[in-house]
């Protein structure tokens, strides 16, 4: 198997894209589509339905994502076996974080790695927080940093990095009629108040469990994904919001926020880093891995 192809292939499968893909593994459009085909011919199937909108993997195409993403590691794995000066790591691997995270954490993190292991490469991909162990449980990702669950998917190593409180939040200031800016007392004004909500995941979770043990119905006003866009619509007046403390401190919007006095409080949010326990066998997300 030519590696470089495999390579290619996983950008491909994992964006979808052929410009994103390209410019991922630093090739043309052009080199990128004739590769792909040399591997379909190759394997007698083809990897991916495509047409000048839309690029989709096959059933097939999705059977030998499993694999490559496997051979991948395989073939990372006993390269460093065969290394026999283990002080020089060297190679590519890959992290998943938020926008947020970046800014808090990744920085000093990645200044730290670089220092200490300066041959080997990081791939870092940004985006929904909530999307983050997703990633490395479906193998798309090395490693990711995110808020840990109620309960750990079975597999999934996790190391902490900071705990964060979980904020009511409401404009500074009324712009929109009848979107309170101080706290709502009452189970009714709870009730009558407009929330901006995460669609899923730990603070969402927390949310609810709120709700529910005060036994209020919450209007939802809306659902977003990613806490930043809390911020701004929580900034704009449109209601009160949930987000983590450190998404607010980094937030360029923290100065037309109002943190809210609620009690009882939401339950702090434990953030770290998440990999696969047998992704711990690569010597370079093990590096990784016990820098924290």
């Amino acid at each position: 198997m030519n590696f470089k192809l495999l390579k290619q292939f996983l950008a491909l499968a994992e964006t979808l894209h052929f410009g994103r893909a390209s410019d991922e593994c630093y090739v043309s459009i052009s080199a990128l589509s004739r590769n792909i085909r040399h591997l379909e011919d190759e394997l007698g199937v083809s990897l991916f339905n495509r047409d000048n909108r839309t690029v989709v993997l096959t059933q097939e195409g999705q059977k030998f994502l499993t694999y490559a993403r496997d051979a991948s590691s395989q073939w990372n794995l006993i390269r460093h076996e065969l290394t026999d000066n283990l002080d020089q790591l060297s190679g590519e691997i890959s992290l998943y974080g938020s926008v947020t995270a970046s800014y808090s954490f990744l920085h000093e993190l990645l200044r730290r790695f670089r220092i200490a292991y300066p041959a080997i490469e990081i791939k870092l991909r940004t985006g929904d927080p909530e999307h983050a162990i997703a990633h490395v449980l479906d193998g798309k990702e090395d490693l990711s940093i995110a808020a840990k669950p109620a309960h750990l998917p079975r597999g999934l190593a996790f190391k902490p990095i900071a705990t964060s409180p979980l904020l009511f939040i409401a404009p500074l200031e009324q712009q929109v009629p009848n979107a309170p800016t101080g706290t709502p007392f009452t189970s009714a004004e709870w009730a009558n108040t407009p929330m901006i909500l995460s669609e899923s995941g730990v603070s969402r979770a927390r949310v609810d469990e709120w709700f529910r043990k005060l036994d209020i119905s919450p209007r939802i006003y809306a659902q977003v994904t990613g806490n930043e866009a809390i911020v701004s619509m929580v900034s704009l007046g449109f209601g009160i919001g949930v987000v983590p403390k450190i998404v607010l401190d980094n937030s360029p919007l923290v100065g037309r926020i109002r943190v809210l006095d609620v009690a009882p409080e939401l339950a702090p949010y434990d953030i770290g880093l998440f990999t696969l326990k047998k992704n711990l066998k690569n010597p370079l997300v093990e590096a990784f891995w016990s820098l924290m």
